[in-house]
């Protein structure tokens, strides 16, 4: 082998291996910042972790919203009509916040089992639901008035 198909051959071995522990960092770190999406039912079957960080979606339970003596802690029952989790939030809810409508919302569970929600996202109109909250809805054989949009918009 000449000097120079050598170099050529080392050169390109450095290139591959140069590349694949770039992919190999880059699919590290989307691993570590990927959020699952679960239902109530879901967490009530043990799929989840105690403080692993992911989304829950559900539709809040009439009557079940409470708000905390210190002002700002609010605490509610999310439902899938399959299971129930409840939810704790401290900030300020969004405005379209209420009683029976789809939310989604990010977090960990603690060890007394209550989601500890970060943030809390509410659908915008009385004509969409979250996609996620939708299908978690029917895989639960729940029947809601509010249909899933034909098309999405990103």
């Amino acid at each position: 082998m000449t000097p120079k198909i050598k170099q050529r051959l080392i050169f390109v071995m450095v290139l591959i291996v140069g590349f694949g522990a770039a992919i190999g960092l880059a699919l590290f770190a989307f691993q570590k910042n990927l959020l699952y999406f679960y239902s109530p039912s879901q967490i009530a079957s043990g799929e989840v972790e105690t403080g692993q960080m992911f989304r829950l979606g559900g539709l809040v339970v009439e009557g079940s919203v409470r708000r905390e003596s210190d002002g700002i802690t609010t605490v509610f029952d999310l439902t899938d009509t399959a299971g129930s989790l409840t939810v704790s939030y401290t900030g300020l809810l969004p405005d379209l916040f209420r009683e029976g409508q789809g939310i989604v919302a990010q977090g960990k569970i603690n060890q007394q089992g209550v989601f500890v929600a970060q943030e809390v996202l509410a659908k915008h109109d009385e004509n969409y639901m979250p996609p996620e909250v939708a299908e978690a809805l029917k895989e639960a054989g729940a029947q809601h008035p509010v249909s899933m949009p034909k098309t999405t918009i990103n």
